[in-house]
C-alpha cells in the first residue's frame, strides 16, 4: 500500500515563485500544507489556488518553531518539507521513495546562483509523521534525527529539488544576510555547538567580514570531529584566510586537510588558488590536474559545479597564461567553452588570446560559430556584453547581425573599433551626453583621426591638467614633444591607447605613442614592455628593457621581465646569467621557480636537483618537489 505524503511549508511574500514550487509537487502529494507568516503580497492568494489547508503563525523569530507548527497540521504517513523558492524535478518520485520504510530520507538540492553557476547539497527533507521528530535551532533549522533516544534510521534517496534562492538578485531582493544576522548571533549565545559556530562564520563571510568568518570558523574546529560539514569548514576557513591576504596560513590548513580529503574537488580546487595568489604555479598547476581527475565531487555536504570541471580548467588555463604557455591556455579556454558556454571569463579570455595571437578576425568569427552558438536571447546577452568591454571588432559584426537595438554610443563603439573611424566619428558628433565611459574611446579616435574637435569634447572627462592637455594636443597633432614630461595619470592614458592600437593594427600610430611613453616613468617604460611581450612583440620588448637593464641594474621586475622573455626565446645563457642575478637580489619563490624552469630546459640536472633542495628548504609549503626530491637521492 502506498504511504501518503504531505507537503508543508512555512511562506512569507513568496508571490514570484509560489506557484512554481506548488505547480511541481501538484499529483506528487496527497496534502498541502501552508503556514503564513505575515505575507503581504499575493502569497495566500496564490497558495488557495492549490489548497485550502492554509495557516497563519505569527513570527517569533525561530524557523524551527514556524517548521514545528507546519508538520502538526500534517495527516498523512509522510511529510515532505520545502521552501517556495524551490521545485521538485518533474522525474522525481516521492512515493516510490517511501516504499522502504525509513524514517527519514536525505535528498539532493541542487543550487542556482548567479551567472549560471551551481552547487549540490544534501539535507533530509522527506520524514515520516512521527511525534518524535521535530526541528531543532532558530536558524538553520534540522530535525533531530541525531536523537540518541529514539535511534531513527535514514537513508539516501534518488530525488531532487532545485533551489533559486541563492542568486545575487534574490539575495538582495529579500536583505537575508541582515535579516538573519540577529537569529544567528542569539542561536549561537544559546547553543555554541560546531554546526551554528560553522554557520555562524557562513554568515560573516556572506557579507564579506572576513576577519569574524575566521574567527567562527577556528570556534568551531575542534568542536567539528567527524561532522559531515567538517570539508566545508576546512575549504571554506582556508580560502576566507586567502582573502584576508594569508594565504601561507590557508595552505597550512589545506595542504593537510587534503590528505584526510582527497575525493573533494572543490577542497582541492581551493588549494589550487592559494597557490595560484601566492605564486606557486607548478603547484597551482598539479593542484587543478588533480580536480580534473577527479571530476565534481565532495566528501563534505557540499558539491560545487565545475570544481573538477570547467571551473579547475579555466584556472589551470590562467596559469599557463602566467608561464607564458599561451597555446596550452588557449586549448583549455575552448575545452572551458565547450563544458560551459555561458562561463564568461572564459569566453573574454577566448578573445583575450586570439587577440594576443593576432589571430584575423574573420578566423576568430568562423571558430565562434563553432564553440559558442547562441540558442536563446541570454546567450546573445553574454556575447554582446563580453565584445563591448573588450572593444572587440566583431561587437558591430554581431549586432548588426542580429538587429541589436541599444544606445547610440555603443553603436560609434562598435564603428570604431571595427575601424570605421569616419562613420564613428559622426556617430560620436551625433550625441549630445557622452557617458564617461567612453572618454578613453574618443581620446583614442581623436589620435587616429588627428581630430582636436574630438579631444575637445571628452577634455573634462578625462580629468587631464592644462599641461597634460597640451602634450595631448601634440600627440593629436604629431607635433614635438621632446621637452614634455609625462604624469602618471597621462601614462595610464597612454598606455590603453597603445593597447587599442596594437588590437587595432595601427602599428605606425602606436610607434609615435610608444616614443612619447618611453619618455615617461621607469614603471611605464616596464608595463609598455609587458604589454608589447603579451601580444607577442617579444623581441621590441627585448631591446627595451636591454636599455632599461643597462640603467637601472638592480630592478627586479625589469630583470624578472627580460629574463622571462629570455627563456621564452630560447636565449638560455642571457636568462641564465639574469636570474642569478635576481637570485641575489630577490631570493622568494617566484626567482627559485624561474631557475628550475630555466635548468628543465637546458637539461641541466644537477642544477636542478640542487635548487629543489633549496626550495624543500626554504619553502616547506611547497609539495611538487617532493616525487622529484625522492627520485634524485
Amino acid at each position: 500500500m502506498n504511504k501518503t505524503v504531505s507537503l508543508c511549508m512555512i511562506v512569507k511574500n513568496e508571490e514570484k515563485t509560489l506557484a512554481r514550487c506548488l505547480d511541481s509537487v501538484v499529483g506528487k502529494v496527497e496534502e498541502i500544507i501552508i503556514v503564513d507568516t505575515g505575507s503581504e503580497d499575493n502569497t495566500i492568494e496564490i497558495a488557495k489556488r492549490y489548497t485550502s489547508n492554509i495557516y497563519n503563525f505569527e513570527w517569533t523569530g525561530s524557523f524551527a518553531e514556524a517548521r514545528n507548527f507546519s508538520i502538526r497540521q500534517s495527516s498523512c504517513d509522510y511529510i515532505l518539507v520545502m521552501d517556495a523558492d524551490e521545485y521538485l524535478d518533474e522525474d522525481s518520485d516521492i512515493h516510490k521513495a517511501c516504499v522502504t520504510g525509513f524514517d527519514y530520507y536525505v535528498l539532493k538540492i541542487k543550487n542556482y546562483l548567479s551567472f549560471d553557476q551551481t552547487f549540490v547539497h544534501y539535507n533530509v527533507r522527506l520524514f515520516v509523521n512521527n511525534e518524535n521528530l521535530y526541528f531543532e535551532n532558530q536558524l538553520h533549522e534540522h530535525l533531530n534525527i541525531f536523537d540518541e533516544r529514539f535511534k531513527f534510521v535514514g537513508d539516501d534517496v534518488d530525488l531532487l529539488l532545485h533551489h533559486t534562492g541563492y542568486s545575487n538578485e534574490t539575495i538582495e531582493e529579500k536583505d537575508k544576510l541582515q535579516r538573519n544576522l540577529p537569529i544567528m548571533i542569539k542561536e549561537v549565545e544559546e547553543n555554541p555547538s560546531a554546526f551554528n559556530l560553522f554557520n555562524m562564520g557562513k554568515l560573516y563571510l556572506s557579507l564579506g567580514q572576513y576577519d569574524k568568518a575566521v574567527h567562527y570558523f577556528k570556534l568551531a574546529y575542534p568542536l567539528s570531529k567527524d561532522s559531515l560539514f567538517l570539508p566545508d569548514l576546512l575549504t571554506l576557513f582556508a580560502s576566507t584566510l586567502g582573502k584576508l591576504n594569508k594565504q601561507e596560513d590557508g595552505l597550512s590548513i589545506i595542504n593537510e586537510a587534503v590528505l584526510l580529503y582527497s575525493a573533494d574537488s572543490e577542497m582541492r580546487y581551493t588549494q589550487g588558488q592559494l597557490f595560484m595568489e601566492v605564486g606557486y604555479l607548478k603547484d597551482a598547476e598539479l593542484a587543478f590536474h588533480k580536480c580534473l581527475l577527479m571530476g565534481d565531487q565532495g566528501e563534505g555536504a557540499m558539491v560545487y559545479e565545475g570544481s573538477g570541471g570547467y571551473r579547475a580548467r579555466f584556472m589551470l588555463a590562467e596559469v599557463y597564461e602566467q608561464q607564458r604557455r599561451l597555446a596550452e591556455s588557449y586549448e583549455l579556454v575552448i575545452k572551458v567553452l565547450e563544458e560551459k558556454k555561458t562561463h564568461t571569463p572564459a569566453l573574454t579570455k577566448y578573445f583575450e588570446i586570439v587577440t594576443k595571437a593576432n589571430i584575423p578576425a574573420d578566423d576568430v568569427h568562423r571558430n565562434l560559430e563553432i564553440i559558442y552558438n547562441i540558442e536563446n536571447i541570454n546567450d546573445l546577452r553574454i556575447l554582446i556584453d563580453t565584445l563591448y568591454s573588450l572593444r572587440h571588432p566583431l561587437l558591430n559584426e554581431y549586432m548588426m547581425k542580429y538587429k541589436i537595438q541599444t544606445q547610440p554610443f555603443i553603436y560609434a563603439v562598435a564603428s570604431q573599433y571595427d575601424k570605421k573611424y569616419e562613420l564613428a566619428s559622426k556617430q560620436w558628433s551625433s550625441i549630445s551626453q557622452l557617458p564617461d565611459e567612453v572618454g578613453g574611446d574618443i581620446l583614442l579616435l581623436a589620435i587616429i583621426l588627428q581630430d582636436t574637435s574630438l579631444f575637445h569634447r571628452v577634455q573634462s572627462q578625462l580629468n587631464v591638467s592644462k599641461k597634460e592637455s597640451e602634450t595631448l594636443f601634440r600627440l593629436i597633432n604629431r607635433e614635438d614633444y621632446s621637452n614634455v614630461r609625462l604624469t602618471s595619470h597621462l601614462e595610464k592614458l597612454l598606455l590603453e591607447i597603445s593597447r587599442h592600437l596594437v588590437t587595432l593594427q595601427e602599428f605606425e600610430i602606436f610607434q609615435v605613442v610608444l616614443n612619447l611613453i618611453l619618455k615617461g616613468s621607469i614603471k611605464a617604460k616596464y608595463n609598455i614592455c609587458l604589454l608589447l611581450a603579451e601580444y607577442s612583440f617579444v623581441e621590441v620588448a627585448i631591446d627595451i628593457l636591454s636599455e632599461l637593464y643597462v640603467e637601472y641594474p638592480k630592478d627586479t621586475k625589469i630583470i624578472s621581465l627580460l629574463g622571462e622573455l629570455c627563456l621564452q626565446s630560447d636565449y638560455l645563457e642571457d636568462a641564465d646569467l639574469l636570474f642569478t642575478n635576481l637570485k641575489h637580489l630577490k631570493p622568494d619563490y617566484n626567482t627559485y621557480e624561474r631557475c628550475y624552469r630555466l635548468y628543465e630546459k637546458s637539461k641541466n640536472v644537477g642544477a636542478m636537483n640542487s635548487i629543489i633542495k633549496e626550495i624543500e628548504q626554504k619553502y616547506p609549503l611547497v609539495s611538487w618537489t617532493d616525487a622529484l626530491l625522492s627520485n634524485s637521492i
